[in-house]
């Protein structure tokens, strides 16, 4: 079992803008979403991190950069966290989107969602989710099976991966939400994922340090007993998810 926490990058200047980044480059934190990474660095320090996992883009890297610096760790890069490839939506204004046939099934029926000129929400998930348990893989072997770590991607991935762990139909994925700089953890064991943690943007996340082999439950592969913390309440939900995990005003 190794457990990853799900962060999504900080707030980014195209989430304030309103506008479907994408994969374009140049798109980096605005001074919110600078101050939320810092911010990061506090919240995570009783946290015993055995690796960051992070896309290739920018507003990820900026993310990660003052744990980096904190921890005295480097970032793996991993292509297949990187966010949707949405062909000719990228860069276009979200409002305009919205007008377009296929945001209705962007909402309704993700699983047959295909941008133009860019990926499927299908195909976003089985490389994502894919991409996550090779690097649970890897780390497991290279820090034991016990590893805690992180890896920073973006919206719509970490909703498809936490959908995935929880056995729902990509189809439902629109019902999670997942803030900028929020956290969202999954244990992955041998026979099963947990889900821990969802668009956690402030709790106290103690709980997940791992405990002594001693003071485990005898229910070895059930990673709740030692990493479950206090329900989630009181998430602000938008009145209709979006594409792109949410313009992250909030």
């Amino acid at each position: 079992m190794t457990t990853v926490i799900l962060l999504r990058h900080g707030r980014s200047t195209a989430n304030v803008s309103g506008v479907l980044a994408g994969r374009s480059t140049g798109v980096g934190l605005d001074d919110h979403g600078r101050a939320q990474a810092e911010k990061l660095v506090h919240r995570l320090a009783e946290l015993p991190l055995a690796a960051v996992v992070t896309s290739p883009l920018q507003r990820c890297q900026e993310t990660v950069a003052p744990l980096l610096a904190a921890r005295g760790l480097e970032a793996t890069v991993e292509d297949d966290l990187s966010e949707v490839d949405y062909g000719d939506w990228t860069g276009r204004k979200l409002g305009d989107l919205g007008k377009e046939d296929l945001w209705k099934v962007v909402q309704a029926h993700p699983s047959a969602a295909v941008f133009p000129g860019g990926e499927g929400l299908a195909a976003m998930q089985g490389r994502a989710v894919a991409a996550i348990r090779r690097q649970a893989a890897r780390i497991g072997a290279e820090h034991g099976d016990r590893a805690l770590w992180v890896a920073c991607s973006h919206g719509d991935v970490i909703k498809a991966a936490v959908a995935d762990a929880l056995g729902l139909h990509l189809d439902s994925f629109q019902r999670i939400v997942v803030d900028p700089c929020s956290v969202s953890v999954i244990s992955y064991t041998p026979t099963r994922p947990f889900v821990v943690r969802v668009n956690d943007t402030g709790g106290d996340l103690s709980a997940l340090v791992p405990k002594p082999e001693s003071e485990e439950s005898d229910a070895a592969d059930d990673p709740t007993a030692a990493a479950s913390g206090d329900p989630l309440s009181d998430t602000a939900v938008p009145a209709e998810a979006t594409v792109g995990g949410s313009t992250g005003v909030a």
